[in-house]
């Protein structure tokens, strides 16, 4: 349920100066929920987002390459900003390929960040994975490294190297969660990015994602779970915040795995 009076974005302006003034408000408010979002997705961002893909990435389903969508980006880019704000926006679904495991076994891989998904999905998923970085980022504890911008896992193993090395450390756990982007619940996903996103138009976009299936040797299919690894909308992002939730979701994780296994 909705909190009372959520917020809405502080201004309608957009740009460098509007994207400040969101991340000021999520780090002034750690409960507050932004219900005006999408109007901060203007050209300008949409256009910045595309000169920040990869520009040797493989295509997608549709074909386009970086070089090819950019020969009429003017208007390419007018074009997905109307269908963007006037709900008429697709998204097209992701190629699959198969990659091998240490161990051995092959396990589904949907190479958003490598080149597999729709030009124009990718120049979406980072516009909009740009504007819900100025709330995450207020909202994830200093030791998260995971998936988040200007973040490695180098700068965490230096973490750790510093921690251990400086403390008296008994113990170090190591762990990993099986299939996570295979298997993640799409519901869970959205209850978790509904903490701080009360715009319905930024979480019917996320949704567009979730469900437009993959592609593999011509044929569709249908995703109930499991989410593109490697998103251009990265972690900091909807698509991978399970793995780097804020301490305000903490109960929520704990109830939603105990739910997932019959626990209750």
């Amino acid at each position: 349920m909705e909190e009372p009076n959520p917020c809405r974005t502080p201004n309608r302006e957009s740009g460098p100066s509007g994207l400040d003034r969101v991340r000021q408000a999520a780090k002034e408010d750690g409960k507050l929920r932004f219900t005006a979002l999408l109007h901060h997705g203007n050209i300008d961002l949409l256009r910045d987002s595309y000169h920040s893909l990869k520009k040797k990435a493989a295509p997608g389903v549709d074909g386009m390459t970086w070089k090819e969508y950019g020969e009429d980006l003017e208007a390419r880019i007018t074009d997905l900003h109307g269908r963007i704000h006037r709900g008429a926006y697709r998204a097209q679904p992701s190629r699959r390929v198969w990659i091998p495991k240490d161990d051995g076994r092959q396990r589904p891989f949907f190479a958003l960040a490598r080149g597999i998904a729709a030009l124009e999905d990718k120049v979406v998923q980072h516009a909009v994975g740009t504007v819900l970085n100025q709330i995450w980022e207020e909202d994830f504890q200093g030791f998260s490294y995971g998936f988040r911008p200007g973040r490695s896992q180098h700068d965490a193993l230096d973490a750790l190297h510093v921690g251990i090395t400086r403390k008296k450390v008994n113990w170090v756990l190591d762990l990993d969660i099986r299939s996570f982007f295979d298997k993640i619940s799409h519901e869970w996903l959205v209850k978790f990015v509904e903490h701080r996103i009360a715009d319905k138009r930024i979480v019917r976009l996320i949704q567009k994602w979730l469900k437009a299936g993959v592609r593999e040797d011509g044929r569709w299919f249908e995703t109930e779970e499991g989410t593109p690894q490697g998103s251009c909308a990265k972690a900091g992002d909807f698509a991978d915040s399970g793995k780097s939730l804020p301490a305000s979701c903490s109960r929520c994780v704990g109830r939603g795995v105990a739910e997932e296994a019959g626990g209750g």
